[in-house]
């Protein structure tokens, strides 16, 4: 098991020039902190128009920043979308081989297509042709990255031989994944040999089912790049605390935060009734856990609260199931104090990440938690 932390980069009201910028650095800040205490991944979303739930429509420039502060963390581009009317495959290319280069070969590259209509909407985008044009643009990014020299004639995009430049600074390439919030589209990330990056707040039977069915599916797969990327990750909440109560009370308010904020998004299948977004993907669970008596038990299982004892324990189900990588969302429209979200770090990597450690990684981590603390 493997831990990363994971943005959205939630802005409240009013959003004042230094607000933003407040919480851009709150951000860095953690970032350098978890580099430092042995967190794996930092991730990063692309989101546009969402207005206090994700302020992060240029990752790629927030996650050179992060490279910049960082000497061991993978940076993940979680997730460039790849439809032509947001980002042309070509500047994708370019974008994330530049990162690469950058960050010394630290990049991982999520794909997917946006899920919600104020996005899409914004960008004039046919829902019904979302996945059709991802499934071009991953098929395409690897040759880019690799061929001396490329060109293409598809449906969504063209272009002439050209050299794009520069190349990624991994050999062969950096390690591909795709967003999972919608049922199925596991099996998709399965079919092309990509990592399934979950994004969902399932509980344990139901992402069990899902992570056995992407094990058994990408054995057959035919790859779009040039190996197979057999990881699944899944996002969870972080707030570790000595007192187990003080531990849950804050990591609910955490969590019904986030929720609430995610219940306002609108649908793309709310809006468009497209055969491309069969389901309202995310947003059924989020809105029952955002509201209603029932608020509590859905957030409960799994999610990664309280002390270290009972996080542990939530870990250890979620590595029984087959999950390879647990990224954490730290914080949600800045309700947490950022001492209490760097503590909280601290207070994890000291007595978390040693119960998942191997005994080199183990020796590692020792004085890195102990100097923190």
């Amino acid at each position: 098991m493997k831990f990363g932390i994971f943005y959205e980069i939630s802005v409240p009201r009013p959003w004042t020039r230094e607000r933003e910028r407040e919480v851009y650095m709150n951000c860095l800040e953690q970032v350098k902190l978890a580099d430092e205490l042995g967190f794996e991944q930092v991730w990063a979303v692309e989101h546009h128009f969402l207005e206090e739930y994700s302020h992060c429509s240029a990752p790629e420039l927030f996650l050179t920043a992060c490279a910049m502060v960082t000497k061991n963390i993978r940076v993940g581009h979680g997730i460039v979308v790849c439809v032509p009317e947001f980002n042309h495959p070509i500047k994708i290319a370019e974008r994330t081989a530049t990162l690469d280069i950058l960050s010394g070969g630290r990049l991982e590259v999520g794909t997917g297509r946006s899920a919600t209509w104020t996005e899409l909407g914004g960008f004039r985008a046919n829902p019904d042709d979302t996945k059709k044009s991802w499934d071009e643009f991953v098929r395409c990014l690897p040759k880019m990255w690799m061929q001396e020299s490329f060109s293409y004639q598809g449906e969504f995009w063209s272009m002439p031989e050209r050299t794009i430049l520069p190349k990624v600074y991994q050999r062969p390439h950096p390690p591909m994944w795709v967003a999972v919030t919608s049922p199925g589209t596991e099996l998709d990330a399965a079919d092309r040999g990509l990592g399934s990056l979950g994004l969902t707040f399932a509980g344990f039977a139901e992402q069990e089912k899902k992570i056995r069915e992407y094990r058994r599916r990408i054995q057959l797969c035919e790859p779009v790049g040039a190996f197979v990327n057999e990881q699944v990750g899944t996002t969870n909440f972080l707030f570790c605390h000595e007192d187990n109560d003080i531990g849950v009370a804050t990591g609910k308010r955490l969590g019904d935060t986030f929720n609430y904020l995610a219940a306002q998004l609108i649908s793309t299948r709310e809006v468009f009734a497209s055969r491309s977004y069969q389901s309202l993907g995310l947003l059924p669970q989020l809105r029952r856990a955002a509201t209603g008596p029932d608020a509590s038990s859905e957030q409960a299982e799994g999610l990664c609260f309280g002390d270290p004892a009972r996080i542990i324990r939530a870990i250890k189900r979620w590595e029984s199931i087959g999950v390879d990588r647990i990224n954490f969302l730290l914080n949600a429209n800045e309700v947490v104090p950022q001492e209490q979200v760097l503590a909280s770090l601290r207070l994890f990597a000291k007595e978390v990440m040693p119960a998942f450690a191997t005994p080199a990684s183990k020796r590692a981590l020792a004085p890195a938690a102990a100097g923190g603390a």
